[in-house]
């Protein structure tokens, strides 16, 4: 369905789960649940088939949706629709003259060859004027026929479209008067949130909040405000909130971006690449606390594929898409321990733990990041520092796809495409990852393939924005069998459990358990090694790992957050370095972006502009390239489409589908520093 309804499940980004032999479970990831019941385990497979295939077609649907929310309706094209109203006229005006001549010129001839017949002419000749003559009555009754027609079309249509226009504008008002109550109980209901959080003073150590013993300057487990209510506090939809005076803060010497406007931005980039290779930066100016209306933007947003909707900076963070892909690397240490296993079961644990390790960003990071320009690049080279490098490269622009390649000298590789869809909901937003990440173990050439689950941002127009995980991550050892299932819970404000919760198990081929896993997806990640019972049953043991604390073990941490992370879009470390300039890099990596680093520097009505400007450059691009395919068609000449420069699309031998796979040239090019095939994109 093109709109929601109260009690359905979008099937595209539904998480399908089997309990046991006659249940399973549908969800879309908190805010609608559904538990069914089959008769039997023949019955309840049927079902989950059929749902699995119709979900499959209904994401295939949802990648070839037409981008018609690409382009917003411009002056442009109001002036386009005036000029076509105004030909139209003129045209039923032209119709109106016709009508007259044709009367007229009739009349005439009429009169013409009634005058031949008086005259005295031979008998011959007689006979064929009768018969122009009565041609010419029949062409003459034919026309007054076509002409009362039209007399009549244009009535009618008159008449109609002032009723079709009442009509429209009835609709309008009444639009008009749906947003502004919207708007005015979104106020309500914010204003009735603050009393109610000024008004209530929780104790020290209250049932819910996760244990007293969690210091009491950190936000509850089970609390859904993470984050500090002033920090982010522009979100709420139609609050109009003051410009506070936090501009004029001072910048350490890694900031200087953007303190004098008087700089261009190309003399800031080399004034800020200096350094960047010794001293990774800690620090980004700060953000600015712009006033912004989101339900203006976003009434119109319901039910579209976000990517294809252009958005002010106002929601971005400073960081691409790309680069916030790359974050995936933050905890890359656990695939270099995982390298070093021996056990290909305890090597398995260490990737489930990675592949968890990459939601922990996400807790606070409400922002969208930039979505990236075709032909993007971003590239992190942390041989030394880390012992490895990684290059992402945007492939495709409908559907937005991504494809990243990361390669380390401790023993490992890892590779993904990534295509995002995201859907506004009005109450939350679903981002559904499409695409398989691989990851290559060198020394004992275990394969691992896993898919991403979906991420919902909920309250998007009233409230506290706050993230949840939902769905299932199936980990498989493509070399021994062996596999993972790791399963994150969604959210429910009844459950006693605590939050973002991820439990696992990992088992050999057989289907016995070894492992379960069990942690948050934003805090940690432990194992528990299980000592299987008499009835040599995973089932049975799985109970008893969990109270075996002998056999727990750390497999991950989160980093704790730097200092004043709240004013620098709670960015961690790593993703604070990843803008920074550095020498060498392609002319095409989100570093050189333009608007993004003027967002970054806390200039960000010029880099809505710069934004604009560059997006109607791609489209420009696009266009051109249509018309030459078009052409080409035309002509029957052979025309190549547009291929991406780093990576080529190939089909994976292991999973059987169609992705695109680094085919090498990057770092020579870097080395020599030849960008001669580098599209000018910025």
């Amino acid at each position: 369905m093109g709109h929601t309804c109260r009690g359905t499940i979008n099937l595209a980004t539904a998480n399908i789960t089997v309990e046991d032999s006659c249940n399973f479970i549908i969800s879309n990831g908190g805010a609608q649940t559904y538990h069914l019941k089959a008769s039997s385990e023949v019955e309840r497979q049927r079902w989950v088939t059929a749902l699995e295939l119709a979900k499959a077609k209904a994401v295939k649907m949802l990648e070839e949706s037409d981008d018609s929310g690409d382009e917003s309706v411009s002056q442009t094209d109001k002036t386009e629709l005036q000029n076509t109203l105004r030909i139209l006229s003129s045209k039923v005006e032209d119709l109106s003259t016709c009508n007259d001549l044709i009367a007229k010129h009739g009349t005439a001839l009429q009169r013409s060859l009634s005058e031949l017949e008086a005259l005295r002419l031979p008998p011959d000749s007689t006979d064929k004027i009768k018969q122009v003559n009565e041609r010419a009555t029949l062409f003459r009754i034919t026309s007054n026929a076509m002409i009362n027609a039209c007399r009549d079309f244009m009535l009618l249509a008159q008449t109609h479209g002032k009723k079709w226009q009442k009509s429209l504008q009835q609709e309008r008002d009444q639009r008009i008067r749906l947003e502004e109550t919207l708007e005015q109980l979104a106020k309500q209901h914010n204003h009735l949130e603050r009393a109610f959080r000024g008004a209530t003073v929780l104790p020290a150590s209250t049932p819910g909040t996760g244990g007293s013993g969690k210091d009491l300057c950190c936000p509850a487990k089970g609390d859904l405000s993470d984050e500090d209510d002033d920090n982010n506090e522009f979100f709420d939809a139609p609050e109009i909130i003051p410009m506070p005076d936090i501009m004029g803060h001072k910048r350490t010497g890694s900031n200087i971006s953007g303190t004098s406007s008087d700089i261009s931005l190309d003399e800031q980039y080399k004034h800020q690449v200096e350094d960047t290779k010794k001293e990774k930066r800690t620090r980004i100016p700060y953000k600015p606390n712009y006033s912004l209306n989101l339900w203006s933007i976003m009434k119109n947003c319901i039910g579209k594929e976000l990517s294809k909707i252009p958005m002010p900076v106002n929601f971005n963070e400073p960081l691409s898409m790309l680069q916030r892909l790359t974050e995936d690397l933050e905890y890359h240490e656990l695939l270099d321990r995982a390298a070093r296993c021996e056990s290909s079961l305890e090597q398995l644990c260490y990737v489930a733990a990675f592949t968890v390790s990459s939601y922990s960003t996400t807790v606070f990071r409400t922002s969208k990041p930039f979505n990236p320009l075709l032909g993007e690049t971003f590239e992190l080279d942390r041989l030394e520092e880390n012992g490895y490098r990684s290059l992402c490269e945007q492939v495709s622009h409908h559907p937005p796809a991504a494809a990243h390649h990361a390669d380390s000298k401790n023993g490992w590789t890892l590779r993904q495409e990534i295509k995002i869809t995201s859907k506004f909901r009005g109450k939350y937003l679903s981002i559904m990852p499409l695409g398989t990440i691989h990851c290559v173990f060198h020394s004992s050439g275990n394969h691992y393939t896993w898919k991403k689950v979906t991420t919902t941002v909920h309250n998007i127009i009233v409230g506290k924005l706050w993230i949840d995980q939902s769905g299932e991550i199936e980990i498989v050892n493509h070399k021994t069998g062996d596999k993972c299932i790791l399963k994150f819970v969604p959210y429910s404000y009844f459950s006693r459990d605590v939050a973002r919760k991820v439990t696992g198990e990992v088992m050999d081929p057989s289907g016995k358990v070894h492992f379960a896993l069990l942690g948050t997806w934003d805090e940690k990640m432990d194992c528990y090694k299980v000592q299987l019972g008499t009835g040599d049953n995973g089932a049975e043991a799985r109970p008893r790992a969990h109270e075996s604390e002998d056999s727990r073990v750390l497999l991950w941490k989160r980093n704790p957050l730097p200092k004043y992370a709240e004013n620098m879009y709670y960015f961690s470390e790593l993703a604070l370095t990843l803008n920074a300039p550095e020498n060498g890099t392609a002319p095409t990596d989100s570093r050189r972006r333009p608007d993004q680093r003027l967002m970054e520097n806390g200039r960000w009505d010029e880099a809505n502009a710069e934004k604009q400007r560059l997006e109607e450059k791609q489209r420009l691009s696009r266009k051109r390239r249509e018309a030459e395919a078009a052409r080409a068609t035309e002509d029957g000449t052979p025309y190549d489409p547009y291929k991406p420069l780093w990576f080529e699309r190939r089909k994976d031998p292991v999973t059987q589908e169609l992705a695109h796979v680094y085919k090498g040239g990057y770092w020579e090019s870097k080395e020599k520093q030849d960008w001669s095939l580098c599209p000018d994109i910025f």
